[in-house]
Protein backbone atom coordinates (compact mmCIF):
# COMPACT_ATOMS: atom_id res chain seq x y z
CA UNK A 1 0.00 0.00 0.00
CA UNK A 2 1.27 3.60 -1.29
CA UNK A 3 0.40 6.65 1.01
CA UNK A 4 1.90 9.72 -0.27
CA UNK A 5 5.92 8.90 -0.83
CA UNK A 6 5.77 6.38 1.81
CA UNK A 7 5.64 2.51 0.62
CA UNK A 8 4.20 0.32 3.88
CA UNK A 9 3.16 -3.25 4.70
CA UNK A 10 0.11 -2.06 6.81
CA UNK A 11 -2.53 -3.39 6.84
CA UNK A 12 -6.31 -1.94 8.50
CA UNK A 13 -8.69 -4.22 10.37
CA UNK A 14 -12.03 -3.28 11.13
CA UNK A 15 -13.60 -4.70 14.58
CA UNK A 16 -10.50 -6.86 15.70
CA UNK A 17 -10.81 -9.43 18.01
CA UNK A 18 -10.25 -7.66 21.31
CA UNK A 19 -6.83 -10.46 22.93
CA UNK A 20 -4.52 -8.77 25.73
CA UNK A 21 -2.47 -8.01 22.80
CA UNK A 22 -4.79 -5.60 21.54
CA UNK A 23 -5.36 -4.07 25.31
CA UNK A 24 -2.07 -3.52 25.96
CA UNK A 25 -1.75 -1.43 22.94
CA UNK A 26 -4.47 1.13 23.84
CA UNK A 27 -2.46 1.07 27.53
CA UNK A 28 0.07 2.75 25.58
CA UNK A 29 -1.93 4.24 22.67
CA UNK A 30 -4.23 6.58 24.44
CA UNK A 31 -1.62 8.33 27.49
CA UNK A 32 -0.47 9.38 23.62
CA UNK A 33 -3.42 11.11 22.55
CA UNK A 34 -5.45 12.18 26.01
CA UNK A 35 -3.34 12.58 29.59
CA UNK A 36 -6.68 13.18 31.17
CA UNK A 37 -8.66 9.84 30.19
CA UNK A 38 -7.65 6.37 31.46
CA UNK A 39 -6.96 3.30 28.68
CA UNK A 40 -9.84 1.81 27.71
CA UNK A 41 -10.31 -2.02 28.96
CA UNK A 42 -11.22 -5.43 27.62
CA UNK A 43 -14.78 -4.74 28.20
CA UNK A 44 -14.81 -1.42 26.93
CA UNK A 45 -12.97 -2.40 23.86
CA UNK A 46 -15.49 -5.30 23.15
CA UNK A 47 -18.15 -2.86 23.84
CA UNK A 48 -16.62 -0.75 20.85
CA UNK A 49 -16.38 -3.61 18.37
CA UNK A 50 -20.12 -4.93 19.44
CA UNK A 51 -22.17 -1.67 18.92
CA UNK A 52 -23.75 -1.20 15.67
CA UNK A 53 -22.97 2.36 15.59
CA UNK A 54 -19.42 2.12 16.17
CA UNK A 55 -16.22 0.43 14.09
CA UNK A 56 -12.83 -0.04 16.00
CA UNK A 57 -10.25 0.63 13.26
CA UNK A 58 -6.35 -1.05 14.01
CA UNK A 59 -3.56 0.03 11.40
CA UNK A 60 -1.41 -3.08 12.20
CA UNK A 61 2.29 -3.78 10.39
CA UNK A 62 2.81 -7.50 10.69
CA UNK A 63 1.56 -7.84 14.07
CA UNK A 64 2.31 -4.46 15.75
CA UNK A 65 -0.58 -2.55 16.24
CA UNK A 66 0.95 1.03 14.98
CA UNK A 67 -2.63 2.95 15.46
CA UNK A 68 -6.65 3.25 16.39
CA UNK A 69 -9.22 5.12 15.12
CA UNK A 70 -12.83 5.36 16.01
CA UNK A 71 -15.49 5.59 13.60
CA UNK A 72 -19.46 6.21 15.06
CA UNK A 73 -22.08 6.22 12.33
CA UNK A 74 -26.05 6.40 13.19
CA UNK A 75 -29.00 7.95 11.61
CA UNK A 76 -30.97 10.82 12.27
CA UNK A 77 -34.01 12.46 10.55
CA UNK A 78 -31.11 14.18 7.62
CA UNK A 79 -29.40 10.65 6.65
CA UNK A 80 -26.56 8.75 8.31
CA UNK A 81 -23.76 10.89 10.28
CA UNK A 82 -20.38 10.02 10.61
CA UNK A 83 -17.65 10.40 12.74
CA UNK A 84 -14.47 10.39 13.73
CA UNK A 85 -12.99 10.09 16.85
CA UNK A 86 -9.69 9.11 19.08
CA UNK A 87 -7.58 9.09 16.54
CA UNK A 88 -3.70 8.04 17.08
CA UNK A 89 -1.00 7.02 15.92
CA UNK A 90 1.96 5.53 18.02
CA UNK A 91 5.31 8.17 18.40
CA UNK A 92 7.41 5.23 16.74
CA UNK A 93 5.16 5.06 13.55
CA UNK A 94 4.47 8.37 12.66
CA UNK A 95 5.93 9.65 9.31
CA UNK A 96 4.55 6.08 7.94
CA UNK A 97 1.68 7.53 6.86
CA UNK A 98 -0.64 5.14 9.29
CA UNK A 99 -2.74 8.18 9.91
CA UNK A 100 -3.55 8.86 6.48
CA UNK A 101 -4.46 5.37 5.58
CA UNK A 102 -6.48 4.83 8.60
CA UNK A 103 -8.73 7.40 8.25
CA UNK A 104 -9.11 7.15 4.44
CA UNK A 105 -10.47 3.58 4.88
CA UNK A 106 -12.95 4.93 7.89
CA UNK A 107 -13.96 7.35 5.06
CA UNK A 108 -14.56 4.41 2.70
CA UNK A 109 -16.71 2.89 5.10
CA UNK A 110 -18.96 6.01 6.30
CA UNK A 111 -19.13 6.37 2.15
CA UNK A 112 -20.22 2.59 1.97
CA UNK A 113 -22.41 3.43 4.81
CA UNK A 114 -24.10 6.18 2.99
CA UNK A 115 -22.81 8.89 4.84
CA UNK A 116 -22.21 12.15 2.62
CA UNK A 117 -19.94 13.94 5.13
CA UNK A 118 -17.79 12.82 8.04
CA UNK A 119 -16.81 15.04 10.95
CA UNK A 120 -13.75 15.10 13.23
CA UNK A 121 -12.23 17.68 15.92
CA UNK A 122 -9.27 17.75 16.48
CA UNK A 123 -7.09 20.19 19.55
CA UNK A 124 -5.27 23.15 17.40
CA UNK A 125 -1.74 22.03 18.93
CA UNK A 126 -1.71 18.51 16.89
CA UNK A 127 -0.81 20.53 14.35
CA UNK A 128 0.50 17.44 12.22
CA UNK A 129 -2.82 15.76 12.73
CA UNK A 130 -4.54 18.96 11.84
CA UNK A 131 -2.35 19.22 8.24
CA UNK A 132 -2.78 15.65 8.05
CA UNK A 133 -6.67 16.22 7.81
CA UNK A 134 -6.86 19.21 5.32
CA UNK A 135 -3.92 17.51 2.98
CA UNK A 136 -6.86 14.54 2.85
CA UNK A 137 -9.78 17.10 2.28
CA UNK A 138 -11.30 17.80 5.33
CA UNK A 139 -12.23 20.92 5.55
CA UNK A 140 -12.17 23.52 8.91
CA UNK A 141 -16.17 24.06 9.63
CA UNK A 142 -17.43 27.52 11.13
CA UNK A 143 -19.59 26.17 13.98
CA UNK A 144 -19.74 25.83 17.54
CA UNK A 145 -18.55 23.47 19.64
CA UNK A 146 -20.36 23.08 22.74
CA UNK A 147 -20.00 20.79 25.47
CA UNK A 148 -21.97 19.90 28.88
CA UNK A 149 -20.15 18.40 31.63
CA UNK A 150 -21.70 15.66 33.55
Amino acid sequence: MTSGDVQTDIRIVADPEITEEVVSAFAELIPQLSSSNPPPGRDELQAIVDSEASTLLLALEGDTILGSLTLAMFRIPTGVRAWIEDVVVDDRARGKGVGDLINRHALDLAGQAGAVSVDLTSRPSREAANRLYQRIGFEQRSTNVYRYEL
